[in-house]
């Protein structure tokens, strides 16, 4: 397991009976999480003391029941790196803190290289991996579908100060995206990708994890330079193993380049039991 266990500003208080409390800064919120699956060691004290608890609601979906007074966002810290924080309607506050353990590596890995990175994030929601990348030299295009999520991502970038960094915002499909790429001989170094289980296209196209994930991977193959740094896939699907990705990049990106592969979940520790939650895995082709 991939631990991000160098948090200052987000931390996992406590687990129990479904749900998680954290800490966003300075702010507490009781969330639902479907790996949660032991009971409460203490159901009371903190767990009550929240600014906001998300109620699932027995017919799909859910709403936050706030609290205390909140402001509409705020800001947490990673390193260097800086990330508005917002509680939306689907239960999520904009930012996955598990990424970190990724974020750490890629950083690492574009420090390392001591030569210019180019970094295509794919699925990039409101861009962890490209304020990650960016802030370690890269230059970075950020694609995603949904124009309030890239907004947002835009935000990220300008709040940690790289706004004049190279990092160009595409809304769009990222299949299309990527098709387009081949026709322009466009080349990356690295591709970083967060697909969802399930999604439709513009044009009503269906995307499927686990029928469209591998065609995805082996066409993005086309658009990898001829000395590529690394390939990264991330998954919250449920069901599907570490080893799936592992398999999957063996078949595509090793198979051609060679290099190294590691894969695993995802984790980050509860303070009170001193356990790991899972959330999610990865999977990490590097040169």
């Amino acid at each position: 397991m991939y631990v991000a266990n160098d948090w200052k500003d987000y931390e996992i208080i406590d687990t129990g009976d479904g749900e998680k409390l954290e800490r966003w800064n300075d702010v507490i919120l009781r969330r639902p999480d479907p790996q949660i699956i032991w009971p409460h060691g203490e159901a009371s004290g903190q767990w009550n003391d929240v600014h906001g608890h998300y109620h699932r609601s027995s017919s799909g979906g859910g709403q936050w029941d706030m609290k205390k007074q909140t402001p509409e966002r705020w800001t947490v810290s990673y390193d260097r790196l800086k990330f508005y924080i917002r509680p939306t309607s689907f239960k999520h506050t904009g930012l996955f803190p598990e990424q970190a353990a990724n974020w750490r590596w890629m950083m690492d890995k574009i420090s390392a290289a001591k030569r210019p990175i180019s970094v295509l994030n794919l699925f990039a929601y409101t861009g962890g991996a490209t304020v990650a990348a960016a802030s370690a030299g890269a230059s970075v295009v950020h694609v995603d579908a949904a124009k309030g999520m890239v907004q947002w991502a835009k935000e990220n970038v300008a709040l940690s100060g790289l706004e004049d960094k190279p990092v160009r915002f595409i809304t769009d499909d990222v299949f299309k995206f990527v098709q387009r790429e081949q026709r322009r001989g466009n080349r990356y170094d690295a591709i970083i990708m967060d697909p969802p289980s399930y999604g439709r296209g513009p044009n009503g196209e269906m995307w499927k994890l686990e029928s469209s994930l591998y065609p995805f991977v082996e066409s993005c193959l086309s658009i990898l330079s001829d000395q590529p740094l690394f390939f990264l896939i991330n998954s919250y699907t449920t069901g599907i193993s570490p080893t799936v990705l592992q398999n999957m990049l063996s078949m595509t990106v090793k198979k051609k380049y060679g290099g190294r592969i590691s894969a695993g979940e995802l984790g980050l520790p509860i303070t009170k039991s001193g356990l790991n939650l899972p959330c999610g895995i990865l999977g990490r082709w590097e040169e």
